[in-house]
């Protein structure tokens, strides 16, 4: 291809003419040409050349002041403001040379005649020739203007862009990667609107952005114009899709959905504006809905993996709806460049004790750090950041990147995981929280601080330093053995985070922390919420299930999709879900609960588990559990997940339990579904044989076991010092059950705290045969190694 044109279109460019159109050029034309066929829309455009940049460089005098510029900017002589400030007046005011000025115009009626309307509206985007490299994103660096209509229009936009290369972030950014800003040049691409001012428009990355779990598609939407979402403005909505099952049919691998506030959206401008577009605050209505239907969250999840599996790398990728015809539109794509470098070894960060938690955000990097706030407005004030503060502002755009890579951390009150904010802190490896809606209204300068980005999704700022603890797990080193060591998890937001680990599958899923911490709703006050009393727990559970017409399905759909997320990390290897085993207090705290839970004295060998399950007074609630799981299993597709029935007393409550969920169509055998029973009682024991003809399998909970077989309450700080998993009465209990689950053909494991407090444990659950062993992650490691040294002896 020759490379002196001054213009050239998208359909004859190729992801290799980066020299030529810059990354964001040549990935449009080679998405253009080589994925049209496969579903892939871009809206057609040009690009104009890095030599046509060079020209109107030279034209202008721009590479010798640039070069005398940054001299005295390097010198001290000027501020960096200073600088660039010189750099981009220079630009804006230059003139173009006629032959580059023709191209652009011809290009621009072209354009508009190949789509038949005239004077079309275009966005016009940076496209540098340095940007999108695996070491450096450069994202953001450069401007966009959209809905520019005429070509004098034009043609001021894209000097505008020429001069966003030497902003003030730019010009820190290239000084900070080692780039030369003589060698660095600029394309510009012009391409036809998407009428997503009518309709949404997002961004989307085929790798989960915080763990780097491949096997996700991690989308952001909201209403209006893109820029917004990639500028940090707004809180979108969130969706997670599972790729494995995408060409599976009859599923919908949705694994998470979260509502954002979607505070304003960007829109055409009116007649008489002072721009072309504006931004307007969003209704109420449109805050209390998603922008994407699932149908449109699937498409675009498709999309996402043809582009990825086009370009065999994890892919980062800004999408547009048409509000006129609903089509879906790829307008950006660019290789994903932090987590798909990431190593072997995984850090973990733990927060023993902490302050008081003061403000609460979406979490960015999985790290922690301390530091005295310094609460910024606007990026005017940046020069009176102190290095290592906790930057607070409201929102942190490009222009902020100066002083992000100097930061402790950052916490906005605006933005999503996605955003420009989000994307550059990961690359410097400076946790963030973003979407707080108040930091800067609850936080104030010199406070010292704490932000975690450590326990999940939902990161917190704690008042006061911390105790953090921080261990690296060396994957290269973990042990091959033939008992399997599974994973004990609860937490959905803190799953993905371990999918490196090579497990052998999670051994238990707690179902009741889903409820907990993401439903917070008693299931019974979900059926019978006209029946409610309390007026306060009413008013906010209306606010907890807007969107739901049946309560019910609120509890259903939010289950279904917490414990999705933990099945995605196991699959294909099983996941055992243990059904919902709160004790009657626990319950009680739940929203609306107090009223349908009794008062027991000793709640902990009381109405808990499978007596729960078939009582009138909580089956309707147990049903909807049920109805997760299957939903789970058959919509969702994760066929992985077995069902374990917890503190089953006797056969016979078992067949009853068995009873309720065939009704509800979970069937021991049907659709692959196993079923396993707890043996946390001594009479699981005893008749391990009655028990192994209605399960499949035994998961023994080493605490329960070890409270029931020593008659020790295992919350009593008095008999704290006898409470011991590895008593010797215990130890005959577990070699027992083990042998005779063996005898009868059914497959045992042990899910307790045992092997996680005491790794050593592993031994003698090895030597006593069991078929696996389940911890938590932390200890995942340690306790392989304890179990190869025991098989090899």
């Amino acid at each position: 291809m020759p490379t002196d044109d001054e213009v050239l279109f998208f359909d004859t460019l190729r992801r290799d003419d980066v020299p030529i159109v810059g990354g964001k050029n040549a990935s449009l034309g080679e998405m253009v040409q080589k994925l049209g066929a496969a579903g892939i829309l871009v809206p057609p455009g040009f690009a104009s050349t890095a030599n046509a940049y060079r020209r109107f460089c030279r034209a202008n005098g721009i590479e010798a002041l640039i070069h005398s510029t940054m001299a005295a900017y390097r010198e001290g002589r000027m501020t960096l403001h200073q600088a660039g400030d010189t750099i981009r007046a220079a630009i804006v005011a230059g003139h173009w040379p006629d032959a580059t000025e023709a191209a652009l115009r011809a290009a621009y009626a072209e354009l508009s005649t190949r789509t038949g309307q005239d004077d079309i509206a275009v966005a016009v985007r940076s496209s540098a020739t340095a940007e999108d490299l695996p070491d450096a994103s450069f994202a953001g660096q450069q401007e966009t203007y959209l809905n520019v209509r005429g070509e004098d229009d034009l043609l001021i936009a894209c000097r505008k862009c020429y001069a966003s290369l030497f902003t003030d972030r730019a010009i820190s950014y290239r000084d900070a990667k080692g780039f030369d800003h003589m060698q660095v040049a600029l394309s510009v691409g012009v391409q036809q609107m998407v009428r997503s001012d009518l309709g949404g428009s997002g961004v989307m990355f085929s790798i989960d952005t915080e763990t780097g779990f491949d096997k996700v598609v991690l989308i952001d939407a909201a209403w209006g114009l893109g820029e917004n979402v990639v500028q940090g403005t707004v809180t979108p909505d969130e969706y997670q899709v599972y790729k494995p099952f995408l060409d599976r049919d009859g599923v919908r691998p949705i694994i998470d959905k979260t509502l954002g506030a979607k505070e304003k959206k960007m829109i055409y401008a009116a007649e008489g504006d002072a721009g072309p577009v504006r931004n307007v605050p969003t209704s109420r209505a449109e805050r209390a809905r998603f922008v994407l239907s699932d149908d449109e969250v699937l498409e675009l999840a498709r999309k996402a993996v043809t582009i990825e599996e086009h370009y065999g790398v994890p892919m980062d990728i800004e999408w547009a709806k048409d509000g006129n015809t609903g089509a879906l539109f790829v307008v950006q794509a660019r290789p994903e460049t932090v987590q798909s470098r990431s190593g072997a070894a995984l850090k973990h960060y733990s927060v023993g004790e902490h302050g008081a938690t003061l403000v609460t955000g979406l979490s960015v990097g999985e790290q922690v750090a301390s530091g005295r706030v310094c609460l910024i407005e606007t990026a005017e004030d940046i020069d009176r950041f102190v290095d290592g503060a906790v930057l607070v502002t409201s929102t942190t755009d490009p222009d902020w990147v100066p002083i992000m890579k100097r930061a402790s951390a950052i916490v906005t009150d605006h933005g999503g995981r996605t955003s420009h904010a989000a994307i550059v802190s990961r690359e410097l490896g400076v946790p963030a929280l973003v979407g707080c809606g108040d930091a800067t209204y609850l936080l104030h300068d010199q406070q010292e601080v704490t932000v975690s980005c450590a326990e999940g999704d939902i990161g917190h700022v704690y008042d006061g330093p911390a105790e953090v603890t921080v261990e690296e797990i060396d994957l290269t080193e973990v042990a091959q053995t033939r008992t399997k060591v599974m994973l004990n998890m609860a937490n959905p937001a803190t799953a993905a985070r371990w999918w490196r680990l090579p497990a052998d599958g999670v051994g238990l899923a707690r179902m009741e922390f889903v409820i907990a911490n993401t439903i917070r709703v008693h299931p019974e006050a979900l059926i019978h919420f006209d029946d409610l009393r309390d007026a306060a727990v009413r008013e906010e559970i209306e606010k907890l299930t807007t969107g739901y017409a049946d309560k019910t399905e609120y509890f259903v759909d939010r289950l279904a999709l917490g414990l999705a997320r933990i099945a995605a990390v196991a699959y294909p290897n099983p996941m055992i879900l243990r059904m919902s085993d709160f004790k009657t207090n626990e319950y009680a705290d739940l929203l609306g609960g107090a009223q349908f839970e009794p008062t027991e004295s000793n709640p902990m060998i009381g109405w808990r588990g499978a007596s729960r399950y078939y009582d009138p007074a909580y089956q309707q609630g147990f049903e909807l559990e049920c109805r997760a799981v299957r939903r789970l299993r058959e919509q969702i597709g994760f066929d992985n997940v077995m069902v374990m029935i917890p503190f089953c007393r006797t056969p016979e409550e078992a067949d009853r339990v068995i009873t309720v969920m065939q009704g509800q169509g979970l069937q021991r055998g049907v659709q692959g579904l196993q079923t396993y029973v707890m043996c946390e009682i001594p009479s699981n024991v005893v008749l391990a044989g009655e028990f192994a003809k209605r399960f499949d399998g035994f998961s023994i909970g080493s605490n329960d076991l070890t409270q029931l077989t020593l008659g020790i309450d295992r919350d009593s700080d008095k008999l704290a010092p006898l409470f011991d998993e590895r008593h010797e009465a215990v130890q005959w209990m577990i070699r027992t059950v083990i042998e005779k689950a063996h005898e009868a053909g059914a497959k045992i494991g042990l899910c307790g705290q045992a092997p996680s407090n005491y790794p050593d444990f592993a031994r003698v659950l090895v030597e006593a045969g069991i078929d696996s062993i389940s911890v938590v992650p932390d200890s995942f490691v340690q306790v392989k190694k304890h179990v190869a040294a025991a098989e090899a002896d």
